[in-house]
């Protein structure tokens, strides 16, 4: 029997049949292909504005106790500390009282409320005036006194650190601003300066040109009175016989004084002043009728104001040395 001949679709069977068969693609791989190519975008600023979402918490009832103060000290934005001044009271009480009798008249002009510069004269090698004022108006008022004073003290180790925590502050414009205008304080000047305290015993009482005038536009500018205050009694405290300019140059201040106390009681004498007595007269406010936080203001007004200040105060001294009977008694 003859052999049947294949067909043709046959053939396309039979090669179809021997040629390699391909692997069906896995679709779970690729898929995650696909997610590693293409990485899922994150809305971060959807999340973002989710997680700020305000939640409305009810208030309690209750507050509690109110918490204690966190700060550590007392210490105010001047460097004021009322603790050491109740240290520096508490020292100066005994001199106050019994070593310098100190005596005041017309302490009743001196505001017990709102701001004013006070403006006094200055004297003796360490002055006694300064803390004289300054005790008596904290313990017969109640109120705090912040002193003005030259950057030499500042700049001084220790010592400025503790004139500061005693009430001491940089005299700068800005600074007697914003204690009489924006606090409402009492500020203490002496417009004499280091030429007060370096006067020699005979040129005891005799004022000092008082600068510029710059005390008295601080307090135009302010809005606050002027109260001048005249002492006697400081100028005996610490006097100055003799002042060496050459060591005062070598050291870089303004005088280097030898005072009788340094002569007659050696080294202690350097601290310690003579138990004279202490007399301070508080004189009339002087008042400017001026609108406050001008520009500028006129500069013949200022300086005819500070010397008119000036000239008060000179006159309120030979007045009350014509009056005193003893350096020592009053």
């Amino acid at each position: 029997m003859a052999a049947t001949k294949p067909t043709k679709s046959a053939k396309e069977d039979a090669g179809a049949s021997d040629a390699p068969v391909k692997k069906a693609a896995n679709p779970t791989k690729k898929a995650v292909l696909t997610a590693e190519a293409n990485p899922p975008t994150i809305d971060l600023r959807a999340e973002h504005s989710h997680s700020l979402a305000l939640v409305p918490v009810s208030a309690p009832s209750d507050p509690g106790p109110s918490l204690e103060d966190p700060r550590l000290s007392d210490v105010d934005e001047w460097g004021r500390s009322e603790h050491i001044r109740e240290l520096a009271r508490q020292a100066y009480g005994p001199l106050y009282r019994t070593w310098h009798r100190v005596e005041w008249e017309g302490l009743d002009k001196i505001p017990t409320e709102g701001g004013a510069l006070l403006v006094s004269n200055h004297a003796g090698a360490i002055p006694s005036d300064a803390p004289a004022i300054m005790h008596g108006i904290e313990t017969e008022l109640g109120r705090p006194v912040y002193g003005l004073a030259d950057e030499m003290f500042k700049r001084m180790p220790v010592i400025g650190t503790m004139w500061s925590r005693a009430g001491g502050v940089l005299a700068h414009p800005d600074n007697a601003y914003r204690l009489l205008r924006e606090q409402q304080q009492l500020a203490l000047v002496f417009p004499e300066g280091t030429k007060g305290t370096g006067k020699t015993y005979g040129e005891r009482y005799q004022l000092r040109r008082f600068g510029r005038g710059g005390f008295v536009q601080i307090a135009m500018r302010a809005g606050v009175p002027i109260i001048p205050i005249a002492v006697v009694g400081s100028e005996e405290a610490m006097p100055i016989v003799w002042k060496s300019s050459q060591l005062a140059k070598l050291l870089g201040v303004p005088y280097v004084p030898i005072t009788a106390n340094l002569l007659a009681l050696g080294p202690i004498g350097g601290l310690l002043p003579l138990p004279a007595k202490i007399k301070i007269r508080v004189l009339d406010p002087v008042h400017f009728d001026v609108e406050p936080d001008q520009p500028r203001y006129s500069r013949s007004r200022i300086m005819d104001e500070s010397e008119s200040i000036r000239q008060t105060i000179q006159e309120a001294l030979f007045d009350m040395l014509r009056n005193r009977k003893s350096v020592w008694f009053g």
